[in-house]
């Protein structure tokens, strides 16, 4: 083989180390979001789907509120619910759910950064909302539902159960 030749072959440890790269990132179990607090914090714990914001997100820095938003549930993993949509109340969500936690309300929290339509959230929560929270709430479903809202405790980023 002359110099030329060998001066474009790829190293022999590439190989693996690219396959292993791909296989990391495209086949991987997908995370499901439990930790210790969403398992064990609140008295229920759902995987489910965001499906309506309910609204703008407020950024108002002076001014604490909850922000109820309308999921559809894929997993329940501790308590029991009728039907497979759901309401819940999160205080201050342009905030990420590691830095929410204030003296207003300081056992909350989570790892997910934002809210999108169609991410998916395991969350640990509380019923009914009123008990856990009072102060400003924004309420999108006012005129659609009557039912329970619940307040979440501590919400992670998942994928899908």
């Amino acid at each position: 083989m002359n110099k030329a030749a060998r001066e474009r072959r790829v190293p022999l440890w590439i190989a693996p180390v690219l396959i292993a790269f791909v296989a990391a990132s495209c086949g991987g179990p997908p995370d499901t979001g439990e930790d210790a607090h969403v398992t064990t914090m609140g008295t229920a714990e759902v995987t489910a789907e965001l499906v309506d914001l309910g609204g703008e997100l407020i950024d108002r820095p002076m001014y604490d509120y909850a922000h109820v938003m309308k999921y559809r549930i894929l997993k329940v993993h501790r308590g029991e619910f009728d039907g497979d949509t759901l309401y819940v109340a999160h205080y201050n969500p342009v905030k990420a759910r590691a830095d929410v936690a204030d003296a207003r309300v300081p056992e909350i929290g989570g790892s997910l950064k934002s809210f999108c339509v169609g991410d998916i959230h395991r969350m640990a929560l509380e019923a009914p909302m009123d008990d856990f929270y009072m102060g400003g709430i924004i309420n999108g479903f006012f005129d659609e539902w009557k039912g329970t809202i619940y307040w979440a405790v501590w919400t992670n980023r998942s994928g899908r159960p």
